[in-house]
């Protein structure tokens, strides 16, 4: 039984080193790749996030970019567009120090 236990609490404090370490690579290394347009950067995944065919004719890179940013900040389950769309623009304002 002592040993399950630590192995349990081995396992709870990797995971936890493994999810804070996530966390703080996207605040810190991937978040801040987006603040160059950030406002083309949300209106992008709005488009990919409703459209059938987004970017459809047009160059690739801004729309691989913003892809990333949908895996970065997910939308929430049963998350209303407009409100997802708002928490998107605040977590890049946070992150890059800018409004718009």
């Amino acid at each position: 039984m002592h040993r399950i236990l630590i192995v349990f609490a081995l396992t709870a404090a990797i995971m936890l080193f493994i999810f804070n370490s996530a966390d703080w690579y996207a605040n810190k290394s991937a978040l801040p790749r987006f603040c160059e347009k950030p406002a083309q950067t949300v209106a992008i995944v709005e488009e990919i996030l409703t459209s059938p065919t987004p970017g459809e004719g047009k160059e690739r890179r801004p729309y691989i970019i913003a892809a990333k940013l949908i895996f970065l900040v997910p939308r929430e389950e049963d998350e209303p567009m407009p409100d997802y769309m708002t928490r998107l623009r605040s977590r890049i304002s946070q992150s890059c120090g800018v409004a718009f």
